[in-house]
């Protein structure tokens, strides 16, 4: 199954998503270089991973490349607005809107704070907060290479291997050291990157070791995704 868990965080991990193979915290820290991406405007391809840790359709094939979608995710901390391009990561964009119009994030619990080693997020996106759980499918990264993780950033949790995007996400609140394999899903509003950051001012319990970071002791849950 797809973990989009944890990312594996080394001096300065990524978050990455889990297979079933690697328990997320599992994904190892920074990913190869050089992957599959996929291209903008084509068709997205998702394919079968596991079972979805919460009953939920695959999104369509057919994908819209063109403006803007503005998601709100309700923490129980304040509201997180995200503006993603559909242009810049159509499939990711595609896929995370699918998601949350079924409800897949709705009373879920962001599962992983990194807080130190040049990686500064909070990782959000799988139902059963283990860092394991994906939505039955994986796709391509949309990569050009020059991706940078700067604070407000929010991007897509993988493993290290090709085409491993499922349905995790990471909050990044302060600029991050990460290599280019991640893709960018949007943008966070500086309000919502103050909620992310007042999470993170209460530490972690250290629980994912080597992957790194822990659950945020101060607990961040969504009860809702909306788009538009």
């Amino acid at each position: 199954m797809l973990a989009a868990g944890v990312v594996v965080l080394g001096a300065c991990s990524p978050p990455e998503s889990s297979l079933d193979d690697a328990p997320e915290p599992e994904a190892t820290a920074d990913a190869p270089q050089g992957q599959e991406s996929a291209p903008v405007g084509a068709l997205c391809e998702y394919l079968p991973e596991g079972q979805p840790a919460r009953p939920v359709d695959p999104p369509s094939s057919e994908v819209e490349t063109t403006g803007e979608v503005v998601a709100t995710i309700e923490t129980n901390q304040g509201p997180v607005t995200v503006t993603m391009d559909r242009g810049a990561a159509p499939c990711a964009v595609h896929s995370f809107v699918s998601l949350a119009t079924q409800g897949f994030y709705d009373d879920t619990v962001c599962h992983r704070l990194s807080d130190s080693g040049g990686l500064f997020m909070l990782q959000c996106g799988d139902p059963t907060a283990t860092g394991s759980g994906g939505p039955g499918y994986r796709f391509a990264e949309e990569l050009t290479g020059q991706e940078t993780y700067g604070a407000g950033t929010v991007a897509m949790a993988r493993t290290s291997q090709p085409a491993s995007t499922g349905s995790q996400f990471f909050l990044v609140y302060e600029d991050s050291q990460l290599s280019p394999d991640y893709t960018v899903l949007g943008t966070m509003d500086e309000a919502s990157i103050g909620v992310v950051a007042r999470i993170a001012t209460e530490g972690q319990d250290g629980s994912f070791g080597q992957v790194g970071g822990g659950k945020p002791n101060n607990p961040s849950e969504i009860s809702t995704v909306t788009i538009g």
